[in-house]
């Protein structure tokens, strides 16, 4: 089984997320931790990220093959903007990424927490991911999700009315997105 990287948006990812809920059913699998989820740093979150992956490298699970011990990245929210962020200028090696309802730190209105992080990467990005979006999230547009899977060169999954793909628009355990997870696994 391939090494699981949860990376929380801002806020982090509470009891109820689903995040956290998949984490606690997958051996082996590590959470990027921040020092403060409400006053993200870009460069803190992009170190983050790459110390977490360094470590899940260096230190595979005890049921991982020599051969499946590439990670795959799990992001949420601003999370999606850190992962890119992460892939546009690290090179350690992923299998995928599944990233869930990145938001639109560039738009007007956007909470001055989230607008640290743009401009957001555009540039294709170098393995297999698959961006979740909504119909309804009130932090990103349909079309720019849209707009953003196809810069990026991910697969594009639509989920009609689902909100930010969080515990506030229904969205604990998931089974949905652990099947999408599974699939991505899979390919």
């Amino acid at each position: 089984m391939k090494p699981r990287i949860f990376v929380p948006g801002w806020g982090g990812s509470g009891a109820g997320h689903w995040q956290t809920l998949w984490q606690s059913r997958s051996r082996g699998a590590r959470r990027v931790e921040m020092p403060d989820w409400f006053a993200p740093d870009p460069e803190a979150w992009v170190q983050a990220i790459d110390r977490t992956v360094a470590r899940a490298v260096a230190h595979p699970g005890p049921s991982q093959a020599p051969d499946s011990q590439l990670p795959v990245l799990i992001a949420h929210s601003l999370g999606c903007i850190a992962t890119a962020r992460w892939l546009g200028t690290v090179r350690r090696p992923v299998a995928a990424a599944l990233l869930v309802a990145p938001p639109d730190v560039e738009r007007e209105g956007a909470p001055e927490a989230l607008r640290a992080f743009a401009p957001v990467p555009r540039q294709r990005l170098p393995l297999r991911t698959v961006v979740v979006a909504s119909t309804n999230d009130t932090y990103a547009t349909l079309d720019y999700a849209t707009t953003l899977a196809r810069q990026w060169g991910s697969e594009l999954v639509v989920l009609q009315d689902a909100g930010h793909i969080n515990v506030e628009s229904g969205h604990g355990p998931w089974p949905q997105g652990l099947a999408l997870l599974r699939q991505l696994l899979r390919e």
